[in-house]
């Protein structure tokens, strides 16, 4: 007859957990214990407990002493309870499931946001009644298709949690029922993951087998969840709480039995339904019902690397399931050393990792694990090799110490100095915290755990391979984006890859300028062209402007010999007024064609700023000369003309009063010859 015993048989992590911490409490008691209800749901176990001394209440107002130490169990409790027992001044032992935990925290924070709670699971289970406690008792709780038929019609958001050991396929169920009764729904799939394993693994077994025994206490949900499953494929399944309950077993007409159990169930009690059963057995058996549960449990050495699957977490720990008995701790400063490692945004439920056994039995039954010992210890490898062969490392810098850096790669820390952390100078090495680095392995020693790397090396090759790449595609007119490097009074040297570049500040806008700044400033993406190269000397003679920004770009088609524009006077000389016709486009208007009177010098009838209009009479692009007449659009008038004569007559000797208009004559309390001394 073969036996097949499921590995998830027995405690599950939340279960031994609490059991632990109450036998513990138990071995040296200084005070009463307490448990608020049974701590598991197994009768065998809560007996044991109470043998040792604890007492199993409902109410807190049962303890009468002053002093004491509750033990929360594995199922949780409301929030109530918890102030109760502080402002009774009773210590506390929380050993409720990370799990349960993990949904209590979860069910706080969206009732706050307004949610309204969903759970699907039995309202009469203490886990279910706790998570309700959590949300102020107002949650909906339905575990079947017509309790959700009975749900009042809502415009609320909808958040749906689990009950941890529900079945996969009722909550598939429940949440098709939900989603077309609700409009707005966020679902939480909170069934344990241990309690997922189990039943997938029972229902696997139960498919196979003759006989199916399914250990647990008559009160345990996912006991009863786990007959209902082997039920539906084996229809000789038993649920049995102790060895006085295992039915009698025709070993001749059943070849196979698979043995599982509940969360709930210990390992002693398992074994004494594998000694009772073992009596049914016959001596041709090569294996004995014990010899098949103990080899089916995977066994550990301090040491040893295995394979394990994330089963739940907090902020502290990282509970890790690999097939033993008992599910692993991982403390988290033995997960990472990332300060700003946060384990909801980067865990999976069911995600496999690889850990180093640090205990086997802390003590407590736990089993220690180190994730960064896995990575340390290969990590050495990488570092050796990398060393070897003068490869890059991706390293994420930690610290900032006197004289460089530490950085970690693959669970390694390298010091990297200042003077190897850049190609050029850095004043604060603070600018590098947190920052990924490509570091090359510079020195290395194993035995000392001395490890120095390099950034600067393998920013000093790329620049030089990049350079060469430069030179060898450079070319006269081939334009290159780069990077302004430097400002200088003569212009700005630009980084096109490794190679420097001098865009002369002539070369820098099509207008005139006093300094680079004015156009680009440090750290400015830039494209360039090409003007000028010596490969020998390594000079590069760049262009910045644009020739479409020419203010001349396709001026012959805007002006031609003819046109009347308007101007506006930017300068003025001995022969002439220069004036503007566009941005960067001046023309001359010569003196004979400012006024139809003759005049000493232009400032006799014009002033910088004005604007007049004027015909174009001369035109040369290629000299870029545009001549330009004012009187012939516009002939002077009379006030501009008696000035024309007073400029004429002084030109000539004479004097001439200028006419002052009659609006202005009695304000004015200065002599004509005043203003005509002032003209002059």
């Amino acid at each position: 007859m073969e036996i097949i015993v499921a590995k998830t048989a027995g405690f599950c992590f939340g279960v031994n957990n609490a059991v632990n911490l109450a036998m513990k409490l138990l071995e040296n008691p200084e005070e009463p214990i307490y448990t608020i209800g049974p701590i598991i749901h197994n009768e065998q176990v809560v007996k044991q407990l109470e043998e040792k001394g604890a007492r199993v209440i409902e109410d807190i107002e049962e303890i009468s002493s002053p002093s004491g130490n509750v033990v929360i169990r594995a199922h949780g409790v409301v929030p109530e309870i918890y102030g109760k027992l502080q402002e009774k001044g009773i210590k506390i032992t929380d050993a409720t499931c990370p799990y349960v935990k993990k949904i209590l925290k979860l069910v706080e924070e969206k009732h706050k946001e307004g949610c309204r709670i969903v759970i699907v699971g039995d309202r009469d289970h203490p886990e279910v009644k706790g998570i309700n406690g959590w949300c102020g008792n107002a949650a909906y709780i339905v575990d079947s298709a017509e309790d959700v038929d009975r749900l009042p019609e809502s415009t609320e958001k909808m958040c749906v949690v689990a009950q941890t050991t529900i079945t996969k396929e009722k909550w598939e169920k429940i949440n098709n029922y939900l989603k077309n009764k609700f409009d707005k729904i966020i679902k939480f799939d909170t069934i344990c993951n241990a309690t997922s394993k189990r039943q997938e693994e029972a229902r696997e077994i139960a498919k196979n087998v003759d006989m199916m025994i399914v250990l647990g206490g008559n009160n345990s949900s996912n006991t009863q969840k786990l007959y209902e499953i082997c039920k539906m494929n084996c229809t000789e399944t038993y649920k049995v709480e102790t060895s006085e309950d295992l039915p009698p077993i025709n070993t001749k007409k059943i070849k196979k039995i698979g043995i599982t159990a509940g969360a709930s169930t210990p390992d002693w009690v398992i074994e004494e339904v594998i000694k009772k059963m073992s009596e049914f057995n016959t001596q041709e058996n090569e294996m004995s019902f014990k010899e098949a549960f103990e080899s089916s449990l995977v066994t550990l050495e301090t040491g040893q690397i295995v394979t394990g699957k994330i089963i739940g977490f907090n902020n502290s720990e990282v509970y890790v399931d690999m097939g033993f008995k008992s599910d692993g701790i991982i403390k988290m400063e033995e997960f990472t050393d990332d300060p700003d490692f946060k384990p909801e945004a980067s865990l999976k439920i069911g995600e496999e990792i690889q850990v180093f056994v640090v205990r086997v039995n802390d003590g407590e039954g736990n089993v220690l694990l180190s994730k960064k010992k896995v990575e340390a210890i290969k990590g050495w490898d990488k570092i050796e090799e990398a060393f070897e062969n003068k490869t890059a490392l991706k390293a994420k810098v930690v610290e900032i110490t006197n004289g460089g850096v530490i950085a970690n790669a693959s669970g390694i820390r390298i010091f990297i100095p200042a003077s190897q952390i850049s190609d050029r100078y850095v004043k604060d090495l603070n600018e590098f915290q947190k920052q990924t680095l490509n570091v090359r392995i510079i020195e290395y020693n194993k035995q000392k755990r001395k490890v120095v790397g390099s950034q600067r090396v393998i920013l000093e090759e790329e620049k030089a391979k990049q350079a060469n790449d430069v030179w060898d595609m450079i070319e006269t007119g081939k334009k290159f984006n780069g990077v302004v490097k430097s400002l200088t009074d003569f212009g700005a040297f630009v980084d096109i890859g490794g190679v420097d570049g001098l865009i002369h500040v002539s070369e820098l806008a099509w207008t005139k300028i006093k300094h680079p700044s004015e156009v680009l400033k440090v750290g400015d993406s830039v494209e360039v062209t090409i003007n000028e190269f010596d490969k020998d000397k390594k000079r590069i003679s760049l262009g910045y402007r644009k020739a479409e920004e020419n203010p001349w770009y396709k001026a012959d088609e805007r002006f031609k010999v003819g046109d009347i524009i308007k101007v506006k006077v930017v300068r003025m000389v001995p022969f002439g007024a220069f004036v503007e016709l566009g941005k960067g486009i001046d023309g001359l208007v010569h003196i004979s064609q400012i006024s139809n009177v003759r005049i000493a010098k232009p400032g006799d009838v014009l002033e910088i700023g004005m604007e007049v209009e004027a015909k174009i009479t001369e035109f040369n692009m290629e000299t870029k000369k545009i001549g330009l007449s004012i009187k012939e659009v516009n002939p002077i008038d009379p006030v501009n003309t008696k000035n024309a004569e007073a400029a004429e007559a002084k030109a000539e000797g004479q004097k001439v009063e200028p006419e002052v208009p009659e609006e202005h004559k009695e304000d004015m309390d200065v002599s004509i010859g005043d203003i005509i001394n002032k003209q002059e």
